[in-house]
């Protein structure tokens, strides 16, 4: 016969039967039988590279939005039919900025580079005779925003992607739009001075047979034929445009908050080539949801401890530094560490088997698995690269931190450790807390100018043979301000 135990929790009352124990007859406590058989969730080394190589967190969370915004009656039936549409990476691309900057003429020329449609105000309003009388500044986000909804959803759009050109213009009609599940891949917001949009404004003109736009200074056609047929046509007075651009600007803030993650900002104030040479390369690249495995690499001074605590501050990543747990491990009194413990008081390289034993049980642990990894001081030849290569450990994005001898050299000399805490701290980028944990920090033997000029010298040895390893790799300026790598480390995580 089961006894009932009764557990309040807050206002919530849980029923759990109290178990006997067949042998003993007396009963046992659930929780505690629960407690003992709860274990750790492991997930496999194996799952993220599987994941990775088909993209499975990107797909999920594709399917999960659909699933959300549409809300089906049938979510099975309908996620296979979104599965078999195989729709997922289709081009959703917004083209915004202020009046005069050339929104339209990119949207246009993109489109037919990325074979997408190309959805304007124009032909959003071609079949609303009762809405024709209405300006695009004056159609409300109540029509305008089923309007665009009804578009976008169209088998074409659906398809083959869409190019959406100045819309949303205001934060109520991009929140409108998030709301109804129009939502962009790409993002470009162009930028240019109010100087440079009046004079624009002041010299436009448009092809009566295609409706392109160019302008007397800044696009003009290379064939004659178009030229000579060019019309001037009446647009905004300056005073009108001054208004739209003020108006712009009280809204552009929250637009841009909004769809900050996938956002790219790009002077307009630049040769129409160039700028559509950015927004192609931008609108080309693909956002990706992985679990990081960063492999930072670079000579000694690069910077890659610095930027690698800067990461893994911001993205909550395990911040691996080969060096530092390697002494870890030995503090540790393990039969491992007791193994590593000589190397490292004789100054030896620590052999390789072991490195790579020490690092196989850090990246497999809960935390490395599901938050992600960045991983520096190792390898530093192509054998460590290959043998880190043969393991489930594998990085999804290498960095080289590319740095000149002389910036080294002068970085590496302002470096010093605490005895007392083992961290590191820098004169510039990581100065130390207090006057007292400044006045005990000692120089490594390995930050002396000798032996930083020998790891020089053997860096510049093996740095061509690591590159050979990743020639997918990613090449960072490190002689700039630590500011400036992050940011180029940064706008590189996301996307492939």
């Amino acid at each position: 016969m089961k006894l009932i135990l009764r557990v309040r929790v807050t206002r919530a009352t849980f029923v759990f039967p109290l178990l006997r124990n067949p042998e003993e007859g007396k009963p046992v406590n659930r929780w505690k039988l629960m407690d003992e058989m709860v274990r750790p969730l492991r997930i496999p080394a194996e799952t993220s590279l599987y994941a990775d190589k088909h993209h499975i967190s990107h797909l999920v969370q594709s399917l999960v939005s659909s699933l959300v915004i549409d809300r089906p009656d049938d979510p099975i039936s309908y996620l296979i039919d979104l599965l078999q549409r195989s729709t997922m990476d289709v081009p959703r691309v917004m083209l915004l900025g202020p009046p005069a900057v050339g929104k339209h003429t990119l949207a246009k020329s993109l489109s037919t580079e990325l074979r997408t449609v190309h959805v304007t105000m124009e032909n959003l309003l071609l079949d609303q005779s009762e809405l024709s009388a209405l300006t695009e500044q004056d159609l409300p986000a109540e029509l305008l925003v089923p309007l665009v909804q009804q578009r976008l959803e169209k088998i074409d759009c659906v398809n083959r992607g869409w190019v959406l050109a100045g819309i949303p213009r205001t934060h109520w009609q991009t929140e409108r739009l998030q709301q109804v599940g129009v939502l962009p891949e790409h993002v470009v917001l162009l930028e240019a001075s109010d100087d440079v949009l009046l004079e624009r404004g002041r010299g436009r003109m448009v092809d009566p047979l295609t409706g392109d736009v160019y302008h007397e200074t800044f696009i003009w056609p290379t064939d004659n034929i178009i030229a000579e047929r060019l019309e001037r046509r009446r647009g905004l007075s300056e005073m009108q445009l001054l208004t739209e651009l003020h108006r712009y600007r009280c809204e552009v803030t929250g637009v841009r908050e909004a769809y900050q993650h996938v956002l790219k900002i790009i002077s307009g104030d630049q040769p129409h080539t160039d700028v559509y040479q950015q927004v192609l390369s931008f609108v080309r690249t693909h956002h990706r949801t992985r679990t990081p495995r960063i492999l930072l690499m670079g000579p000694p001074g690069s910077g890659k401890s610095h930027q690698a605590q800067l990461l893994s501050e911001k993205y909550k990543m395990v911040d691996v530094c080969c060096g530092y747990l390697l002494r870890s491990v030995a503090a540790d009194g393990s039969c491992l560490g007791v193994k590593i413990q000589p190397y490292l008081d004789d100054g030896r390289p620590v052999p390789d088997s072991l490195v790579l034993q020490v690092l196989e049980e850090r990246l497999s642990c809960l935390d490395c698995s599901c938050r992600g990894w960045i991983l520096h001081g190792f390898p530093c030849d192509l054998q460590q690269a290959k043998s880190l290569q043969d393991t489930q450990h594998q990085p999804n994005r290498v960095y080289f931190l590319e740095g000149t001898d002389e910036v080294c050299l002068e970085r590496t000399s302002l470096r010093g450790t605490d005895p007392v805490t083992g961290q590191r701290f820098h004169a510039m980028t990581r100065p130390a807390p207090s006057s007292e944990v400044q006045n005990r920090l000692q120089t490594r033997p390995e930050d002396r100018t000798k032996t930083v000029m020998q790891r020089l010298k053997q860096y510049r040895i093996q740095s061509a043979a690591l590159q050979s390893m990743y020639p997918d790799a990613i090449h960072v300026d490190a002689d700039q301000d630590p500011h400036s790598v992050f940011e180029a480390l940064e706008s590189r995580l996301t996307s492939e």
